[in-house]
């Protein structure tokens, strides 16, 4: 396995959480703390730090702390890989679907 498919495979485990999903889409619009990233889940706040260090191993989001504070936010580009490899895995599908929209035109009048 090359290091390049056990960092997307990381990537792909950290988001296959729904959990960890929400907390991606929340650190999208900026960075927050621990405790309001927290707020709308009903789980413990150790569950929540959990789930934010399974991002932080798969390089994800980054933390820093500041006194008691810590502060999580999204790693720029950190998702391009995960992008990549599911474009790639799209273009055949839709060349595939283009060629039968081609041959169905040509057909139509059969």
């Amino acid at each position: 396995m090359t290091k390049y498919q056990s960092g997307l495979d990381a990537v792909f485990r950290a988001l296959s959480d729904a959990t960890r999903r929400s907390l991606v889409e929340r650190l999208v619009q900026s960075p927050a703390s621990v405790s309001e990233l927290a707020e709308p889940f009903d789980a413990a706040l150790p569950t929540i730090v959990e789930h934010l260090r399974v991002l932080e191993r798969a390089g994800v989001v980054s933390s820093e702390k500041v006194g008691r504070v810590r502060t999580y936010q999204l790693v720029p580009d950190a998702l391009v890989p995960a992008n990549r490899w599911i474009v790639a895995q799209r273009r055949p599908q839709e060349q595939r679907l283009d060629r039968l929209g081609d041959y169905l035109t040509d057909n139509e009048g059969d």
